[in-house]
């Protein structure tokens, strides 16, 4: 397989697919493309209709949306296992991945990726509304899961591999979160393949100015 990714220090629906990748070991071949570049549309043609990172190529499929890469892959490469076994949690998962995929608008917005960054913003009271939605759903799944491990559900799943942006967004402006929700956090920047594309971000030189929110502390 290979999966077409933009810049890992900007680009967190790249992230996502890359993450469904690496936590569950599957190989694949890693094509990065420089977002916003002159030759960045062009080579994307090559292996999508969409215009948009991340693709995933798999012999002759192309599979687009970070979603539906996830998907893809729990059907085809990690026998169902890519969510929670139990019938009642999967169904959760994909509900809290669901509306993260289509919701989160004044997050995203105000506080774009942007790993290697250390910034402060002054956040709308919409984005600290869906701060503190999203502090008190990690500190509820935390809370129902914590015998079965550190994750959402437990073990490690794709609805981890979904919030991992927001994660590197709440570290890079500094945002408090609550005790459980901060322990989740924690959790989720250690894990290897977290600081693998972490230490990747740091690397890039590429200077996107739109996500270079805020003031640097």
């Amino acid at each position: 397989m290979q999966l077409i990714i933009g810049n890992k220090n900007y680009s967190s629906w790249s992230l996502r697919g890359w993450l469904a990748l690496k936590a569950f070991n599957l190989p694949f071949e890693e094509i990065k493309l420089v977002l916003f570049s002159d030759t960045f549309h062009s080579e994307l043609a090559k292996y999508s209709p969409v215009g948009k990172v991340p693709v995933l190529v798999d012999s002759d499929l192309s599979v687009w949306d970070s979603l539906s890469i996830c998907e893809y892959l729990n059907e085809n490469y990690l026998d169902g296992k890519g969510w929670p076994a139990d019938k009642s949690k999967r169904a959760v998962a994909r509900s809290v991945v669901a509306d993260m995929h289509s919701g989160l608008f004044g997050i995203r917005n105000e506080m774009p990726m942007n790993c290697r960054a250390r910034r402060h913003v002054e956040l709308s009271n919409q984005a600290k509304k869906e701060v503190a939605t999203l502090d008190a759903l990690w500190t509820k799944l935390r809370a129902e899961n914590a015998q079965n491990g550190g994750y959402l559900f437990g073990e490690f799943s794709l609805a981890d591999a979904f919030f991992a942006p927001v994660i590197f967004r709440f570290k890079t402006y500094g945002i408090a979160l609550s005790a459980a929700a901060s322990d989740y956090q924690t959790t989720m920047l250690a894990h290897p393949a977290m600081q693998e594309w972490l230490n990747d971000a740091i690397a890039e030189t590429d200077v996107y100015a739109a996500s270079e929110t805020g003031e640097a502390v």
